[in-house]
């Protein structure tokens, strides 16, 4: 059986990932002491990560700890760049990929990353999504979501919202 592609991701209202520079700073409007929207259950739930090239480098511009220490980590990237942390960088299509890491014991993987979730998505690998709705309007930036090439129905599992102002959604694709 193939593994599960899971999106575990926050967008602001108006539908971006990141303002057109890169930058997450609208993230911290809902940070709460003690809150994390659930986030450790479901990074607990995976085993491996896909992200794209500059979901990398943003996390590497964090400074500090590699966040995604004892997971496996696919950087997928076309150029040859010296990889951090033992990720391993891959150019490999979305289908050949997780046929790949389902034959080498992967359940569960996190898909991450803009471009990353629309290729996921456009192959019909995406099992599920947690989206979480920042309240926040940035008018431009980085679209969470692309051109899919065809509908790409959705079943609503759950719905939450918090005091912070922040929406969840939880999908099945």
């Amino acid at each position: 059986m193939r593994a599960q592609c899971s999106v575990f991701v926050a967008t602001s209202l108006d539908g971006f990932i990141a303002r057109a520079d890169g930058r997450v700073d609208w993230l911290s409007l809902v940070e709460q002491q003690g809150e994390d929207y659930g986030y450790r259950r479901f990074f607990d739930s995976i085993d491996t990560l896909v992200m794209g090239r500059k979901t990398y480098e943003t996390v590497l511009g964090f400074g500090g700890e590699w966040p995604y220490a004892g997971k496996r980590c696919i950087v997928l990237t076309s150029g040859e760049q010296p990889a951090k942390f033992n990720v391993e960088l891959s150019a490999e299509a979305p289908a050949p990929l997780v046929d790949r890491l389902t034959s080498e014991g992967a359940k569960r993987i996190y898909v991450d990353g803009g471009v990353v979730i629309q290729s996921f998505l456009a192959a019909g690998l995406v099992t599920d999504m947690t989206i979480s709705i920042v309240p926040v309007l940035l008018g431009d930036g980085v679209r969470l979501f692309g051109k899919t090439g065809a509908d790409v129905g959705l079943s609503l599992v759950r719905s939450r919202s918090f005091g912070s102002g922040l929406v969840q959604l939880e999908y099945g694709v």
